[in-house]
């Protein structure tokens, strides 16, 4: 049965991305946060966005109207009762999301799948806070939602063939291409992101070179449209953090273990981009923290 009503939990850069692939793609979408001043931003962004693909003639403006008509903002969870599909996109803490997910089995109807756009934590332990495992699975998107072609999707131990086809079909309906993981820490694409990642930390750390050189190194030399530091500032530091403690916990692997200059950038409030200054300043002033965005 296609997927007419999408609910999407998180309105940060994630979530707002999310949504707005949904209602370009012809759904109902309830975008919903507890802060109304994100969801405020998140409609905003969407709408620049949106009116974006109009200048560049990808949209019309007949379709970008019905995008934003179809578009609804919420801080009350109930509002998601007869939505087919829900995906989670807040905070990257496996306590806070079984929470969400707990509260979401509670409130939504028994045929509507689950969906986490986590990018490291156990679907499967996210499914054990539901009476529906088999209806819990992972849909992690890449920023910016809109623009990146890829859709990782994270089968947990009990998600069953016909939530992983009718979530496959719906990121094809985004336009997306598609990659199947197994639950394993980090999944696919962040398995091997991170260390990287990591171990540019641990370079510009132990002085090997400067932030500059180690960047361009990996653009020129590998052929990168962004070195790891600067993409790591573009993730956000704080992501990236929780994602190698993931990463370390799970696979229990010394070179896991966050760069000690990560974890200081990241002590500090250096989270990257969104705050203004990570391991690059750019010279603009801290976006608010958001209540259940991702940071």
């Amino acid at each position: 049965m296609e997927t007419k009503v999408m609910g999407v939990v998180g309105s940060g850069q994630m979530g707002s991305g999310i949504a707005q692939l949904a209602a370009v793609a012809g759904m109902d979408v309830w975008l919903v946060d507890t802060d109304s001043s994100a969801l405020n931003r998140a409609t905003k962004s969407i709408s620049n966005s949106i009116q974006r693909f109009v200048s560049k003639a990808q949209l019309s403006h007949e379709a970008s109207k019905n995008a934003m008509n179809r578009l609804r903002c919420t801080q009350d969870l109930e509002a998601l009762r007869d939505a087919d599909v829900i995906v989670e996109a807040i905070v990257e803490s496996e306590d806070v999301k079984k929470k969400l997910f707990s509260e979401l089995d509670r409130i939504t109807k028994a045929s509507a799948i689950l969906a986490s756009n986590t990018s490291s934590i156990s679907i499967t332990r996210l499914a054990s806070a539901t009476s529906r495992p088999h209806q819990v699975i992972g849909m992690h998107f890449f920023n910016p939602p809109p623009i990146m072609k890829l859709v990782e999707i994270v089968r947990g131990a009990d998600t069953s063939n016909d939530t992983f086809t009718k979530v496959k079909a719906l990121a094809e309906r985004f336009g997306k291409s598609v990659v199947c993981s197994q639950d394993f820490p980090g999944f696919i694409v962040n398995r091997i992101l991170m260390p990287m990642i990591n171990e540019a930390f641990f370079a510009l750390y132990t002085g090997v070179a400067a932030k500059e050189d180690i960047d361009t190194g990996m653009k020129l030399g590998l052929n990168q449209k962004m070195g790891p530091l600067e993409l790591a500032d573009f993730i956000g530091l704080d992501v990236c953090l929780s994602i190698m403690k993931v990463l370390h916990s799970g696979l229990g692997d010394p070179k896991c273990s966050p760069c000690p200059l990560l974890v200081q950038y990241v002590d500090a409030g250096r989270l990257g981009r969104k705050r203004g200054i990570g391991v690059y300043s750019y010279g603009k002033e801290p976006e608010p923290v958001k209540s259940l965005a991702r940071l």
